[in-house]
């Protein structure tokens, strides 16, 4: 067996394997790139009229969101922006999760919701997960995302034009051809140009998944350089639980956030409900990006700035992994990035089914052959006989 045989057998049987997989992990990509602007244009909570006042307190819209809300705790909250709303994720006690929010600048609630009838955190949990439990779901999927980078590498040994005439014609759709011909060519051809794009969209996914990778991401992108501040980890002084009035020590730590990034756009805030927790809050500097902000930490019950963490002090590898998200979703240069990671998650979806067609095509043609055969070999011997 010749090496193009080997890589045609990986390519073809590694496509059957994972195919199913990565033709709905591609769609619902697709359907999640553009969850922000659809959900912005859809629902009129997602924006609030700007009042040129301060935000109120933390500490208010947690009481706000927990009110009514019988044994409810609620440990993250968000502030979206100066036109957009607050919200704080309430953990019910028999019900989950459950999204409140809020106007940020009078305390009115705006919209209550159950993140999994969201249509789009669906979509999501079916993306990372097919919806099958969390630990299995994302095995499946990751190693399907690995399997499908396996895919690429070989479908572009295998289509890479040997001779220079032919690279031309290679890089193009003949549309005026036969059916099977342009399937052909959708295949092959729009697999090449997507093909970079599909493995760092398929990169970031694994760090998604994998926590090697995201070391590995860490690791790579710092050069083997150790930043051990960057991993450690900061407690409160447990000993003083009780004996300090720290009901208003987040409000205070948000404060100190605020004045120490007044240019920030979107702040996250968590605050740990354990004994030993701290509150950490992430300032970021763009509404709804996740890939520039400065990190804080604070003890939970003096309200002491333990760790303060710039965006411009933290290291590469800390920095890549923090792009990630926006990275993976297309977002991190705007619109334009966006429609180049919808494209390549829609030619990803194209790939599994019009190589199948390929496959149905050639295994169709070998048995048309084979009767041909057998007809001609019949026909001969009449003729002998």
């Amino acid at each position: 067996m010749t090496f193009k045989k080997i890589i045609l057998f990986c390519h073809r049987w590694l496509g059957f394997i994972s195919g199913l997989v990565v033709f709905i992990v591609s769609i619902t990509g697709c359907l999640f790139c553009f969850q922000d602007e659809i959900q912005d244009a859809m629902q009129k909570y997602r924006h609030v009229e700007v009042q040129h006042k301060p935000y109120l307190s933390p500490s208010v819209l947690k009481a706000e969101a927990l009110k009514g809300r019988k044994g409810a705790t609620a440990t993250y909250m968000y502030y979206y922006g100066v036109d957009r709303p607050a919200g704080v994720l309430v953990n019910l006690p028999k019900d989950g999760m459950l999204y409140v929010y809020m106007n940020p600048y009078t305390g009115q609630i705006l919209h209550t919701e159950n993140p999994m009838k969201n249509f789009f955190i669906i979509v999501e949990y079916i993306h990372l997960y097919l919806l099958l439990p969390a630990k299995v779901g994302s095995l499946v999927v990751g190693i399907s995302v690995i399997i499908f980078m396996v895919i690429m590498i070989t479908g572009l040994i295998l289509w890479w034009p040997k001779r220079k005439s032919d690279r031309k014609r290679s890089f193009n759709i003949k549309w005026n051809g036969r059916w099977r011909r342009v399937n052909y060519d959708l295949h092959n051809v729009l697999g090449f140009y997507a093909t970079s794009i599909a493995i760092i969209l398929s990169i970031t996914g694994l760090s998604m998944v994998f926590d090697s990778v995201r070391e590995g991401i860490y690791t790579t992108a710092n050069l083997g350089r150790e930043y051990p501040s960057e991993k450690e980890i900061l407690k409160s002084d447990s000993l003083l639980n009780g004996k300090v009035n720290n009901k208003t020590v987040v409000d205070r730590s948000f404060a100190v956030a605020q004045a120490r990034s007044p240019k920030a756009e979107m702040f996250f805030i968590n605050d740990d409900a354990s004994a030993a927790g701290v509150v950490g809050i992430s300032a970021y500097a763009q509404t709804l990006h996740y890939y520039n902000s400065d990190e804080y930490i604070f003890e939970k019950y003096t309200g002491k700035l333990l760790k303060q963490t710039p965006q411009s002090k933290k290291s590469p590898g800390l920095k890549m992994n923090e792009m990630n998200y926006d990275l993976h979703v297309g977002q991190i240069g705007g619109i334009t990035t966006k429609i180049i990671a919808f494209l390549a998650s829609l030619i990803c979806a194209s790939l599994p089914i019009t190589g199948f067609i390929i496959w149905l095509g050639k295994r169709k043609k070998s048995k048309t052959k084979t009767v041909r055969n057998v007809t001609h070999r019949r026909v001969q011997r009449q003729h002998q006989a």
